[in-house]
């Protein structure tokens, strides 16, 4: 019988983008949905691109959304 000698393992960190995101869309008395994330936005992109990219990531997801109000959102470099 031999021993066995366990190796801990690393848990792979992922990148995180360089801006964080919240975002609340509400379909009023059906949905409200609030999600965030991190994400990189291209050379030269304006937050309003960055706010049309993050609808529609989020209405291809759920196509309900594409048609929701936005209640909430912001966008902040990633960074304390």
């Amino acid at each position: 019988m031999s021993a066995r000698t366990e190796q801990p393992t690393e848990t792979a960190i992922q990148p995180q983008g360089s801006h964080h995101w919240v975002v609340t869309l509400e379909i009023p008395g059906r949905l409200t949905s609030t999600q965030s994330s991190t994400f990189t936005p291209p050379q030269g992109w304006t937050r309003r691109d960055a706010f049309a990219a993050i609808r529609d990531e989020l209405a291809r997801d759920n196509p309900d959304l594409a048609r929701a109000n936005v209640t909430f959102f912001a966008l902040e470099p990633n960074q304390l």
